[in-house]
């Protein structure tokens, strides 16, 4: 058995892991993450392999909790990922979209990809057929929007997502949904639409927080997988183990 953990900006996520079959995910703050670790290593006494995706901190207490029980393989800018990183600036892509471009080109070889990751901030990654990466894009996610338009204004509200009744707000609370919320559809779909111009075979694959919500407002046929980065995370381990 395999644990994976992702530690994001605003919440760790962990799964447990056997072969390709998913059987635990569960969601930690830094507070509680070293708890949940122990619960669930005492639950799954074979998960003897740790891989682990960060881009903040993990404490000394989760390390070494993690080291008394199991192998951990943490990933670093010299890991080894199955595609040719053609960013100009390589060393500053985040590990998470290494992550998901990496899961992209293991679970669907041989094809272009565009990853699509609406979490605290929307990515946009695009790897070719080959495994050359070559980049994308990164933009404000949905929370951070709707945070937007009330820290930088003196009377907007601060509203928590929901789904816009028309593309035409009738009132200042519709008019913020509508524009977060269509904005960023528009968005994807004009990205998507740019991506397909250029590339006649496309595989687009929506993950991250706010892969449900999005997934049955977008037009184009896509792969919705919220788990996507640590399904990545698995299949990672198991090509550096191979």
């Amino acid at each position: 058995m395999i644990l994976a953990i992702d530690v994001g900006n605003t919440k760790i996520k962990v799964a447990v892991f056997e072969l390709d079959t998913m059987i635990l995910r569960e969601d930690f703050t830094n507070e509680n993450l070293l708890d949940g670790l122990k619960k669930i290593l005492k639950n799954f006494s074979k998960c003897n392999k740790t891989i682990v995706s960060s881009v903040s901190n993990v404490s000394e207490e989760v390390l070494s909790l993690l080291k008394s029980k199991n192998k951990i393989y943490f990933l670093t800018q010299e890991s080894e990922f199955p595609f040719q990183n053609k960013y100009a600036t390589p060393l500053t892509l985040g590990m998470d979209r290494k992550v998901i471009v990496s899961g992209a080109v293991l679970k669907f070889p041989n094809q272009n990809c565009l990853i699509i990751d609406a979490g605290s901030c929307i990515t946009y990654d695009f790897v070719d057929a080959n495994k050359n990466y070559f980049g994308g894009a990164i933009s404000p996610g949905i929370e951070m929007r709707y945070k937007a338009l009330n820290n930088y204004t003196a009377k907007l509200p601060k509203l928590d997502t929901k789904e816009p009744e028309s593309f035409v707000g009738n009132s200042t609370n519709e008019s913020i949904h509508s524009g977060v919320v269509n904005g960023v559809v528009y968005e994807i779909e004009g990205f998507i639409s740019d991506y397909l111009r250029e590339n006649k075979y496309l595989t687009i694959i929506l993950t991250g927080g706010d892969t449900l919500f999005l997934a049955k407002r977008l037009k184009n046929p896509i792969f919705a997988n919220s788990n996507f980065l640590l399904e990545s995370l698995n299949l990672l381990h198991q090509y550096n183990i191979q």
